[in-house]
């Protein structure tokens, strides 16, 4: 098991949003070594970096959704707007309670306006994609995002998931838009506890896509789509199956571990797992391999093809939970 410790190295090598996730998930570090490393996210790094790129309108890049200007004629989505500035902030790990996570959200609060019909930030807008995404960012940084809440409640179909597209009347729901809200109702309900209704929903949209393996159509049982196979980090509002593995991880503690066979992880992930530990390398790493073009800050890795810490620590965070741990 030699690999291991090499790997370990070389995560804590890193950044210290990448370091306090190793020291938390694949370590038996101490709390307050954890805390300690967190603690850095605001003032070194990558988290002190994008923090300061925030503009004194309280937004990232001119806007919410999209940076200003923006005509649409760039390869790919912008990724340097508000929304996405802050989910990066909130997958660094930047402490909701720091004061530059404070003053941030404050500026957002205050003067962020969602393009779509300039709605306050934390009251969301009308997709129900976005909004999931404001659902986690507001529940993670301490403000009220139960009218959004509220709203997807509504907003949850037949088949147990969501769409962007049930407006224009889609009846089926996506992979991507349901575990984009599902995050947001997981930070909603970590942050409040939720309500019946909310952990019911949570449950109905899990279900959908345990129904599927993470990967398969229900109705031929074949692969939804060949992109699901690539790991992405960022993720942005696209899906993959380490994306939702990682999602189901952080929902199993949620939830004390309730799961079938009396606590262990579900075994309609086995064939998502089995996909994770296939995509082992020799050396132990894993690789980026989906990246999403568009508009960034800065990057954060070394490109499609190359070792990729931030997939390399979820893969491996799946993987501990997933077979008990603490072992790798």
């Amino acid at each position: 098991m030699g690999w291991i410790n090499r790997v370990l190295d070389w995560l804590l090598e890193s950044d210290p949003s990448i370091r306090w996730q190793v020291l938390r998930d694949l370590t038996d570090a101490p709390d307050e070594a954890v805390r300690a490393e967190r603690a850095r996210v605001a003032v070194e790094g990558w988290g002190a970096r994008l923090l300061a790129l925030q503009g004194d309108d309280g937004q990232w890049d001119g806007g919410t959704f999209f940076p200003v200007p923006y005509d649409g004629s760039e390869p790919g989505q912008p990724w340097t707007a508000t929304t996405y500035s802050l989910l990066i902030l909130r997958d660094l790990g930047l402490d909701p309670g720091s004061e530059e996570a404070r003053a941030a959200v404050r500026k957002v609060r205050e003067n962020s306006r969602w393009e779509e019909g300039g709605q306050r930030f934390f009251d969301g807008e009308v997709e129900p994609c976005i909004n999931g995404k404001a659902v986690a960012l507001g529940a993670y940084f301490g403000e009220s995002v139960d009218g959004i809440v509220r709203r997807l409640l509504g907003e949850q179909l037949d088949d147990g998931g969501w769409n962007c597209e049930a407006e224009r009347g889609s009846v089926r729901s996506s992979f991507a838009t349901t575990i984009n809200v599902l995050e947001g109702l997981l930070e909603h309900e970590r942050a409040t506890g939720g309500s019946p209704e909310s952990v019911a929903a949570r449950r109905r949209g899990e279900e959908y896509l345990l129904e599927r393996s993470l990967l398969r159509r229900k109705s031929t049982g074949e692969l939804a789509d060949p992109d699901w196979l690539r790991f992405s980090y960022p993720t942005r509002w696209f899906y993959d199956a380490l994306r939702g593995l990682d999602y189901f991880r952080d929902a199993y503690f949620q939830d004390d571990g309730v799961g079938d066979g009396g606590g262990s992880p579900d075994s309609r992930l086995d064939e998502a797992v089995s996909l994770v530990r296939s995509k082992r390398q020799p050396d132990g790493t894993w690789l980026l391999e989906n990246s999403h073009p568009g508009r960034i800050h800065f990057a954060m890795e070394d490109g499609d093809g190359r070792p990729s810490r931030w997939n390399t620590l979820r893969a491996l965070r799946v993987l501990r939970w997933f077979d008990g741990g603490p072992d790798l």
